[in-house]
């Protein structure tokens, strides 16, 4: 995501490092290349022209231009900046739960937003936050958009009221708001009916489905690959239902970020949730501060520890960890981690999270190279999994052969292992840099 953005703001970045002194003059050069930056990334001109004001009203001004440090003081203000515009440091993403359960979330958005499966992903998030969860599968007139949310919904054993013998769709809501109430359910998420463009009738029929069952939270699903044209969709359903928040979706696949940065300014209606992918679990809050500190090829630990909590089983960490200290890894510790960190997100994903690793030189297909790393260990058997050192000529061959490579990237592999172990030990005994281990580790894995 934003990946031409990030890159060209870093290379403006990296010219301003050059400078020994900030001036006007050279201030000015920076704001327009990163206002070519944000109009090639198909941000809203009205929108880049705010941001571009404010930049230069701070950067200008004597506080810069006498500091000791002027480029981390001009980079701390673009960063500032993009957070206001992509919703400010607010805990805007919080579902606003009703004081009498259930809480109704109305899904709203044209067809082929992804308004279903984002349905089936916000329910799937609500529910490992210990909340029952009920979909509601309103859209009568796709074809296959009740049996696509019914698939869904059993896949993340989360129950779906339907109703096929009827179109009607208030009835088949009112069902299910008493099915809610009767069986105790926490939130009740309705995937409404969308159309291939804004129209009339969709817009009455959800002014209807709002003024019926009075939801906490209409959130409009788009996707972000359109452009400028999630902006247009944006203002039209705001100005029609007051919607209260925004969900991107393929936010994982648009390079340039546009949308994610003209929404929130154009409509004053903050971005809750963000789509990253193809899977369930691939869906999370969307925090500004954090996203702009991931443009600026700055990292977001906070994000990154609380995938780790959440992937990381702690009773299986602490036995590892004396484990290491005692023996060092194995083939079988090493899939675990594989594992845990698949549980996170995409390689890739996961690593643009970490602070500096972006400045690392590019490296393609990280998770092509990680299934491989993966097929390779599960052809082993469990002996050779515990002991590298029993792998002989002939159990290479075999392992290669098993797992679709070569002998070659099985020695790899194992000499890989080994280049771990020494330096997980100069860590245990204080000589190592945990820095240059980090890096190091990825290096062996996946550049050479």
């Amino acid at each position: 995501m934003f990946k031409n953005l990030s890159e060209k703001i870093q290379g403006v970045f990296k010219k301003l490092k050059g400078q020994a002194t900030l001036t006007e003059e050279n201030i000015s050069e920076i704001i327009r290349q990163i206002r070519i930056a944000l109009l090639e990334a198909d941000v809203n001109y009205k929108v880049v022209k705010t941001f571009v004001e404010r930049v230069k009203q701070e950067a200008v001004g004597t506080e810069v231009l006498k500091s000791l440090s002027p480029d981390k003081v001009f980079v701390k203000i673009v960063n500032d900046a993009l957070t206001d515009i992509l919703g400010g440091r607010e805990n805007v993403n919080k579902i606003a739960y009703a004081n009498n359960p259930p809480t109704i979330i109305m899904l709203v958005g044209l067809q082929g937003s992804g308004k279903t499966t984002t349905a089936a992903k916000l329910a799937y998030y609500l529910k490992n936050k210990n909340k029952k969860v009920l979909l509601t599968a309103a859209d009568v007139y796709r074809p296959a958009a009740i049996d696509q949310l019914e698939v869904l919904g059993k896949s993340i054993d989360i129950p779906v009221h339907s109703n096929k013998e009827t179109l009607n769709v208030m009835k088949i809501i009112k069902e299910s708001i008493e099915l809610s109430k009767r069986q105790l359910f926490d939130v009740n998420i309705i995937d409404t009916a969308g159309r291939l463009h804004l129209d009339r009738d969709m817009m009455n029929e959800l002014m209807n489905v709002k003024r019926e069952v009075n939801p906490q939270e209409i959130l409009l699903v788009v996707d972000s690959m359109v452009g400028q044209d999630v902006v247009n969709q944006a203002v039209e359903f705001n100005n029609t239902l007051n919607i209260t928040g925004v969900i991107l979706t393929k936010l994982d696949s648009d390079t340039r970020g546009g949308a994610a940065l003209s929404v929130k300014e154009v409509t004053g209606k903050p971005i809750k949730f963000a789509g990253i992918g193809e899977k369930i679990a691939d869906f999370e809050p969307f925090y500004p501060d954090r996203m702009a500190s991931r443009i600026l090829g700055m990292g977001d630990v906070v994000t990154l520890v609380e995938k780790a909590q959440e992937a990381v089983d702690e009773d299986e960490a602490k036995a590892l960890e004396k484990k290491v200290k005692k023996e060092g890894l194995d083939f079988n510790d090493l899939l675990t981690q594989f594992k845990m960190i698949k549980k996170m997100g995409t390689v890739e994903n996961v690593l643009k999270l970490i602070p500096g690793f972006s400045k690392l030189p590019k490296i393609d297909d990280f998770d092509d190279k990680f299934k491989r790393v993966e097929a390779i260990i599960n052809s082993m058997t469990l002996k050779e999994r515990r002991n590298y050192r029993i792998i002989n000529s002939s159990r290479r061959k075999r392992i290669a052969r098993g797992s679709g490579t070569s002998v070659k990237e099985i020695n790899k592999l194992i000499e890989q292992l080994q280049q771990m172990n020494k330096m997980l030990k100069m860590v245990n005994n204080k000589k190592g840099n945990l820095k240059k281990l980090d890096k190091t580790m990825l290096n062996n894995f996946f550049v050479k």
